[in-house]
């Protein structure tokens, strides 16, 4: 059968082997019509049935007399029966093969038939085999009777008929009906009585013969035996029934080779079968049970599984990853994963597109495919054939990574993946895939544990991975020290590829630490200052510049990072000095970028901020970063920027001086504030250096004024407020900025040709309505405020009578200061009836050329102020901006007045009340200063105010207790405003002493 199993059968083709003999075949044809062969073959057939029926006679009378023959008896039906298989022998030796020759089938199977009976003939020959008897060899001949078909059934269908009435009706043939695949290949190749052991009624594994001539399988009648522990008592054969005096058992070999070929021939028969069943297909049921008995076949044996790879059934199940029907898809794979044990299965796999079906599933909802489908994967990554296609399927190491990591959610699944990806690592370019994945683990461990082409290797994977995409790298200890170990060689290339992968590495600032531990930090450092090679490209300083930069601005406390053997740390005057003394406009844009970022980042603590401005005071270096400034590289520029804003508390005079004297400056700044286009950082960090610059410098704001800077300012900002400017993420800092430029310029108002542009573009209209229309900006609030207290503190030196009035004499001291002391303070001066003038400011008053809050309606907007925002340091600008108006350079009752017309006293006292808890001292533009404005401006309201205004103070209850409270808690301003307050209260003594003059 061996030979038969070799031919790869088609299904519409593929017969049984019993009915290759029997079927009107052209082959069997062919045999009928054999008439001048040596013997008919049909007489020979038939010769044959004869010799079988006396066979069975012979058999019959031996079972039926056995207990009563004697041995002579015995010997001779041995001896009938012994004639009788060396007839049949020898007929079918007379059967020439050529007879055969145009089947496909029957010349393999008669064959085996033929060669099975010579083999038997020639056991049978033997007088003794392993200790048996000629008698024992006829009873066990004699026992055996074969169950099989008529063999003249000219009417056999051919197998596609027996499957087709499995699945579709009842088939039946000879009476018989087939309910399985298995019933099919038994009736192809049918069974022997003889090979079912007594006992187990199963077919035998180990035959073995009794004392009493019959025949057990070996563990059968062992446990049989086990019966019988006392010695006295006989052994009783369990179908003779004879006492057996010893339980001595012979191996009966014959009749294991038998079952053993039968066994071969069953199994080759059932995968051929089985093969027809799945090419058929015509239900799921029957693609079900083939697979299932395909799966009881392969782990039988690996010739079976031999013989489904050249049948085309490994093959054909690749397919099958692709049905609809997820139980047949599933079962598949299970079958798969058994027909891949072997090179053989995976080199057939690796011809088709089973790898990427099976990737697929591996998303599947149902758990028992997706179990499925990773153990074919574990086993198909065994194979180094199959670990390139494995991990060049798109989405595979990505679905394996992500179903390793998710191991609460499936931990079968996610241990089996995660034996799938080590499998993969053996292949380098599969770590590859990985890092690209996220998965960088096997890529760290190569990189440590791999030998020096490997590690060379796995740079060059990180390198790439840097070039082509931005990924965030957590790297080891260990490997860090390899890749600052690789800084160190003398190999320019090597040196270059590690320091690509430390630039990506730091910038993921949890490495820091790591990174810093490993020694980075003074392996830098000698390469940016200490190392010189003639050949070096300034490319390794620039990536060394830009570790040092990722490093301190990760965090880490930079007086822990030392830079050198001697204790240097980063902080200290020594490297700051380097760094600023290698900032120069001549070097690459990119090394003065880490340069600037590293000088950036320490100037976030007190300590480093002053080292680093003495440094740049000593180097002039602030001259330089104004130039890099100006750089064309936006990184730059804006680092650059940023550091000068972050350095202009400290040395902000300088700056603007120099900035000043810088060439095309600070006109470079206005125009670059004024490009249109969607708002940058650049706008964004340019508008607010001149915002934080000193507001006083006067030379800057002239310079500014110059350059039309107020003009390119209100532009902007009405661009911004209609909505013309693109949405950004700058904006909020962009518009912060604008305003922040023109409130610096009501800080100089003093000069003419300030005070002039002021007047010009009315800036206090400006600043009213941005102070209404900024709601949720608290910065672009205060900077209006603030704006709006420095015009207000010009108005009564702009406000004046019309010049045709002419001023009354001045009163005698004495006189002014009695009437100031009877609270009948008038102003003299009577204008003209047709000219309004400011109750306030005792003059003509507008917003344009007198900035006259009033005027311009901004009383309002900064009430809402104090009533909407809870902001400190925007109440406080708003304070100070409302009590210009009740400041002693204006009519203090007519502008408490005003203010008691809008109702300011609640919005005082509220804004009292909400910011009681942060504190009540301080200088910082807190809480303290808030209090203190507020009681100045209720000590005003009490002083100056009506009636009704007095009334709604003195009913707040919670005013007292906060008086108290500041004047215990309080600092010094504080205390003193408070004790006014508590004064005009009557809670306190008036310790200055009040006389009447009396005129004389």
């Amino acid at each position: 059968m061996s030979s038969a199993a070799a031919i790869d059968v088609e299904p519409e083709n593929f017969m049984d082997v019993g009915s290759h003999l029997h079927h009107a075949t052209p082959g069997t044809m062919e045999l009928q019509k054999a008439q001048n062969s040596p013997t008919n073959t049909l007489h020979v057939m038939e010769y044959l049935a004869a010799n079988v029926d006396l066979a069975k006679d012979l058999v019959a009378k031996c079972s039926a007399v056995a207990q009563k023959l004697m041995d002579d008896d015995l010997l001779g039906i041995t001896e009938d029966l012994d004639n009788v298989i060396k007839n049949i022998s020898n007929e079918l030796n007379k059967i020439p093969v050529s007879t055969f020759a145009s089947s496909r089938f029957a010349e393999p199977a008669v064959s085996g038939h033929l060669q099975v009976v010579r083999n038997r003939h020639d056991l049978y020959d033997q007088h003794s085999c392993d200790g048996y008897s000629e008698g024992d060899m006829s009873m066990v001949v004699a026992i055996e009777r074969p169950r099989r078909r008529t063999l003249h059934n000219s009417d056999m269908p051919r197998l596609v008929d027996f499957l087709q009435g499995m699945y579709q009706e009842s088939h039946e043939f000879g009476g018989q009906s087939f309910n399985s695949l298995p019933e099919v290949a038994e009736y192809v190749e049918p069974l022997y009585d003889s090979f079912f052991c007594p006992l187990t009624n199963k077919v035998m594994v180990d035959p073995v013969t009794t004392e009493s001539g019959v025949t057990y399988d070996r563990r059968a009648i062992e446990d049989y035996f086990e019966k019988f522990t006392d010695s006295s008592e006989p052994v009783i054969c369990p179908v003779t029934k004879m006492a057996m005096q010893s339980k001595t058992l012979r191996n009966n070999i014959p009749l294991k080779s038998t079952i053993a070929e039968w066994i071969t021939r069953n199994e080759a028969t059932r995968v051929r079968i089985t093969r027809t069943a799945l090419s058929m297909a015509t239900t799921e049921a029957m693609v079900l049970e083939a697979i299932h008995e395909l799966k009881v076949l392969a782990r039988l044996r690996r010739k079976n599984r031999d013989h489904m790879h050249k049948i085309g059934i490994t093959k054909f199940l690749a397919r099958l990853l692709d049905h609809k029907d997820a139980l047949i898809r599933c079962d598949s794979l299970d079958l798969l994963c058994l027909l891949v044990e072997d090179d053989a299965g995976k080199e057939i796999i690796a011809k088709t597109r089973a790898v990427s079906r099976t990737i697929k599933l591996l998303s599947s909802s149902s758990t028992d495919e997706r179990h499925s489908a990773i153990c074919f994967l574990v086993e198909l990554s065994k194979s180094e054939l199959l670990l390139e296609n494995i991990g060049s399927t798109a989405g595979s190491i990505l679905i394996l990574t992500t179903m390793k990591f998710n191991g609460s959610d499936d931990p079968i699944a996610a241990e089996k993946a995660g034996e799938v990806l080590k499998n993969l690592e053996k292949c380098p370019k599969n770590i590859k895939y990985m890092a690209e994945s996220g998965y960088l683990d096997p890529l760290q461990r190569h990189l440590v544990e791999g030998s020096e082409d490997v590690q060379m290797e796995m740079v060059s994977y990180l390198g790439e991975l840097i070039q082509k995409q931005e990924m965030t790298i957590n790297i080891a200890g260990s490997a860090s020290e390899i890749l600052i170990k690789m800084v160190h060689s003398g190999n320019t290339a090597i040196r270059k590829a590690a320091l690509d992968v430390l630039v990506q590495i730091s910038s993921h600032h949890p490495n820091g630490k790591t990174l810093v531990d490993a020694g980075a930090v003074p392996v830098m450092v000698e390469q940016l200052f200490i190392r010189k090679i003639d050949d070096e490209p300034m490319g390794s300083k620039t990536e060394a510049a830009a570790v040092l930069a990722n490093i301190v601005e990760s965090g880490l406390d930079p007086e822990a990072i030392v830079v050198n053997k001697e204790g240097h740390v980063i902080t200290s005057k020594y490297s700051v000095y380097n760094f600023a003394h290698m900032l120069k406009c001549s070097m690459p844009d990119t090394l003065n970028l880490s340069l600037v970022r590293v000088l950036l980042a320490l100037t976030t603590l007190p300590k480093p901020l002053t080292t680093v401005v003495s440094v740049m005071k000593e180097q002039d270096s602030s001259q330089t970063v104004i130039e890099l400034m100006g750089s064309l590289s936006e990184l730059l520029g804006i680092a650059a920027t940023r550091l000068l804003i972050a350095l202009s508390p400290q040395m902000g005079h300088t700056i603007a001086e120099k900035l000043c004297k810088a060439p095309g400056q600070p006109g470079k700044l206005v125009k670059s504030i004024g490009l249109n286009g969607r708002i940058t950082e650049r706008h964004a960090m340019s508008a607010t250096l001149l915002a934080k610059l000193p507001y006083q410098h006067i030379a800057l704001n002239l310079a500014l004024l110059n350059r039309g800077a107020v003009t390119t300012m209100l532009a902007k900002i009405d661009e911004m407020q209609r909505g013309e400017t693109r949405a950004s993420r700058y904006a909020k800092a962009y518009m912060e900025g604008l305003v922040g430029v023109l409130v610096r310029l009501t800080t100089t108002l003093y000069d003419p040709d300030v005070l002039l542009a002021a007047m010009d573009h009315n800036l206090t209209s400006v600043l009213t309505d941005l102070l209404v229309r900024s709601v949720g900006s608290d910065e672009v609030q205060r900077l209006a405020a603030v704006g709006l207290e420095n015009l207000s503190s010009q108005s009564p030196n702009l406000s004046q009578l019309p010049t045709e009035e002419r001023r009354p004499k001045k009163k005698n001291i004495l006189r002014r200061l009695r009437e100031a002391h009877a609270g009948r303070v008038h102003d003299n001066r009577r204008p003209p009836a047709h000219i309004r003038v400011c109750p306030v400011h005792r003059g003509v008053c507008s917003p344009s050329t007198t900035f006259c809050l009033v005027e311009a309606g901004a009383v309002e907007g900064l009430l809402c102020v104090l009533e909407s925002n809870d902001n400190a340091r925007v109440v406080e600008a708003a304070l100070g901006a409302l009590c210009t108006l009740m400041d002693d350079a204006v009519d203090v009752t007519s502008g408490v007045a005003v203010l008691a017309e809008h109702d300011a006293a609640r919005h005082v006292l509220r804004a009292l009340r909400q910011h009681r808890e942060d504190g009540w001292g301080g200088s910082d533009g807190g809480g303290g200063t808030v209090a203190r404005r507020c009681f100045w401006a209720v000590e005003r309201f009490l002083a100056h105010g009506g009636e009704r205004c007095v009334r709604e103070v003195t009913s707040d209850r919670a005013l007292p207790s906060l008086l108290v409270s500041a004047f215990h808690k309080g600092d010094a301003a504080t205390k003193q405003v408070a004790e006014g307050v508590l004064r005009c209260l009557h809670r306190m003594p008036d310790y200055s002493a009040s006389y009447e003059s009396v005129e004389l």
